[in-house]
């Protein structure tokens, strides 16, 4: 049987929304959301959750996390990556259960309408295929073939990525996606020896739209209330590409 954990790294710092890993949305916490979801997925052998902040490990525990894991000052900061807090996470969950994992699962605290399916998806895609890495993504509305622009040093303004024939429509540009910030799931060795989203073989799990809004402003968290409330995040399926 395959020994999986799952992380959930929050810090306490946000600027956009204040306090919004334990915002309450809809009657809980908003980190509750995905350690139920992680729990409920019956994947898991343990779901720590990682922060710099007290209050969110006192809050992650009363909700369920197995193990919490207080992040050190410099994994904490403005500029410091998630990657480095996820392997931190890891590695202590891993001394605490005196046991290594071999699927690693981290579920971002700030995108908790991906359903149940999307994380078991995610996971099989990851464990049947034996690749290093899944990432799920969702088609992006704008296009840096079409309709992304940069501006050079000299002004000239250009699309983002120029492409070999030109595009008379995003609809007949190259199929971009956009990382939802949802679900990132590894296999132990590459993730460990050397943290990253992208490998050689990294496939995305593709999901809806309306689940995959990652709460990074106040509007963002209204809307994903609303889709919440209109309960309709599990209409579509996720697939894999």
């Amino acid at each position: 049987m395959t020994l999986r954990l799952c992380t959930i790294c929050a810090r306490g710092g946000s600027k956009g929304v204040p306090g919004k890993n334990i915002r309450p949305l809809l009657g809980k916490p908003l980190i509750a959301h995905s350690i139920a979801q992680a729990k409920d997925s019956g994947l898991f052998d343990k779901v720590a959750v990682s922060s710099d902040c007290d209050e969110i490990l006192s809050v992650a525990k009363q909700y369920g996390a197995d193990i919490v894991i207080k992040r050190p000052e410099e994994l904490a900061t403005d500029g410091a990556g998630k990657l480095g807090a996820i392997r931190h996470a890891i590695l202590e969950a891993e001394g605490e259960a005196a046991k290594e994992y071999e699927t690693f699962v981290d579920l971002d605290a700030t995108s908790p309408l991906r359903s149940i399916e999307d994380i078991i998806e995610a996971v099989t895609l990851l464990e049947d295929k034996k690749l290093s890495s899944v990432l799920t993504a969702t088609p992006a509305r704008r296009s840096p073939y079409f309709n992304i622009l940069e501006v050079s040093q000299n002004g000239e303004v250009t699309v983002s990525k120029k492409p070999e024939q030109a595009v008379l429509s995003r609809q007949s540009s190259p199929k971009c996606y956009d990382m939802n910030a949802s679900i990132y799931v590894w296999s132990r060795e590459p993730f460990i020896s050397d943290p990253s989203c992208f490998y050689k073989d990294t496939r995305l799990l593709i999901m809806p739209d309306n689940r995959s809004v990652d709460i990074d402003s106040e509007l963002d968290f209204d809307i994903v209330e609303a889709i919440m409330k209109k309960n309709i995040h599990q209409q579509e399926r996720s697939y894999a590409i």
